[in-house]
């Protein structure tokens, strides 16, 4: 009788509260997000803005444009990014999927004292050709 009870004991502590694979999931993606706001809070002002822009646009790109897949984002790759007061305007970037680039624009409004990014709007241009990657500054 002890057996059965100790194995019970042991797995209702083994087991997370909740007990499933989408609350792990949760939990990680909550301890992610923490970890990446922290080292946003590392960076200067303007580069903490287009951090942020840059994880919303591969965030909503994931979302609604399924047949990407982003891994990075670079806000100035073609063209240098302005930051005006609270907007951010990325008229030459670009995003990484599935080994690829593609040209990226966007524009961004973000409370920065918040972290919090109150529009976003974007267009996904044509793929970027391997051979202009160096130029831009852009990696495999």
């Amino acid at each position: 009788m002890l057996r059965p009870l100790l194995a019970l004991a042991l797995a209702l502590v083994l087991v997370p509260a909740g007990g499933d694979a989408k609350d792990l999931r949760r939990a990680k993606d909550r301890a992610r997000a923490e970890r990446i706001e922290d080292s946003l809070r590392n960076l200067g002002p303007k580069e903490r803005m287009v951090q942020l822009c840059d994880l919303v646009a591969m965030r909503r790109i994931r979302k609604e444009r399924p047949e990407f897949r982003p891994d990075r984002a670079v806000a100035d790759a073609v063209v240098p990014t302005v930051v005006d007061a609270n907007r951010v305007t990325a008229a030459g970037g670009a995003f990484r999927s599935d080994r690829k680039w593609y040209a990226l624009s966007y524009t961004c409004t973000v409370a920065p004292e918040d972290m919090k990014v109150l529009s976003f709007s974007y267009r996904i241009g044509a793929e970027i050709p391997q051979k202009k990657w160096a130029g831009y500054g852009l990696w495999e």
